[in-house]
């Protein structure tokens, strides 16, 4: 992406370590209501067990970083 720094190693690891093929990820902030929102939804989905995963960001020391490369990939910070 022309223009924009590249987050630092630790964020852009994080996220491509979390993303398989056929497995949907969610990255969430737990105390944003949108957020526990759409795990509650997914979770109630009959979804086969192991490929949905919800990644707190807010777990790390990184959040702000992971956030700039979720943009780097999907045109927006934070979703779900």
């Amino acid at each position: 992406f022309p223009g924009r720094s590249q987050p630092i190693g630790m964020a852009q690891e994080f996220v491509n370590c979390k993303i398989q093929p056929g497995k949907v990820v969610v990255f969430i902030k737990p105390t944003f209501p949108f957020c526990r929102r759409t795990q509650e939804i997914l979770s109630q989905l009959p979804i086969k067990q192991g490929l949905l995963e919800f990644v707190e960001i807010t777990t790390t020391n990184h959040t702000n970083k992971i956030q700039d490369y979720l943009e780097q990939l999907t045109g927006a910070r934070m979703g779900p």
